[in-house]
């Protein structure tokens, strides 16, 4: 009896990891991100937002070594079933997680803009759409593979939501102008 309960007990695991992992798909670029005007509302609102870089670690720069369990843990999830270095290498690079509300229901896009080092001043951008959001979410980009090691670091960034091709909400880096 016990162990038909931890065999269902790590079955759901898992399960739920399996769908995590399906939903885990990275928006590609977009191929022109449009100007819209700013409505800022009270209905929605960026709650908060977390950056990993997870770089080729070299000797005397960031990210160094560390014994810290928790940075060294989430480097390893990070490249979680890459078996060779090619596939290290496409899951190298910067995520960025947003954490943000709705009040009310609505059609909402995040839409993720950046801009990269070796780029300049060229902003791209991502979006993921969602359909009658409402309650707290989280989106995640990432800046990985060939995006990372050959345009460069993220030097600045802003996330948008956007309504009826009105920006709703607003989070922008220090940097971004």
């Amino acid at each position: 009896m016990v162990l038909m309960k931890k065999s269902l007990g790590v079955a759901f695991f898992f399960l739920i990891l399996v769908k995590n992992l399906a939903l885990a798909d990275n928006p590609l670029p977009l191929p022109q991100a449009n100007v819209l005007p700013l409505e800022l509302s009270d209905q929605f609102e960026f709650r908060k937002f977390d950056i990993f870089i997870n770089a080729q670690l070299r000797p005397r720069s960031t990210p160094m070594t560390t014994r810290e369990l928790m940075i060294y843990m989430e480097r390893h999830r990070r490249t979680w079933g890459a078996t060779d270095n090619n596939e290290i290498n496409a899951k190298t690079g910067e995520f960025f997680t947003f954490f943000w509300r709705a009040k009310r229901q609505a059609d909402l896009t995040l839409r993720f803009e950046y801009r990269q080092s070796n780029l300049k001043n060229l902003v791209q951008a991502r979006e993921i759409y969602y359909q009658a959001a409402r309650g707290s979410h989280e989106s995640a980009f990432d800046i990985v593979g060939n995006d990372y090691s050959e345009d460069g670091r993220v030097t600045s960034w802003r996330a948008l939501l956007i309504e009826n091709q009105k920006i709703v909400a607003l989070l922008q880096s220090r940097a971004w102008r």
